[in-house]
């Protein structure tokens, strides 16, 4: 399954599914380089990040912005 970090505080992580569903787990268990909008997936019982989907998402977002302040 696949998620996006939405927010990551002291000892817990937000992800959303792709349902638009919210999940808290356990911050310990994302990968230790993992941040706010990284796009993850749940895959061999570990969280990996997905580093292109991520950079896809944030190229995504950014036209959308450039396109809204233009």
């Amino acid at each position: 399954m696949k998620y996006i970090i939405d927010r990551i505080e002291e000892t817990k992580a937000v992800l959303e599914e792709d349902e638009g569903k919210f999940i808290e787990i356990k911050k310990s268990l994302l990968p230790e380089k993992a941040k706010e909008g990284d796009c993850v997936e749940f895959k061999d019982n570990k969280y990996i990040i997905k580093k292109e989907e991520t950079e896809d998402l944030k190229k995504e977002i950014d036209d959308l912005m450039d396109d809204l302040f233009v």
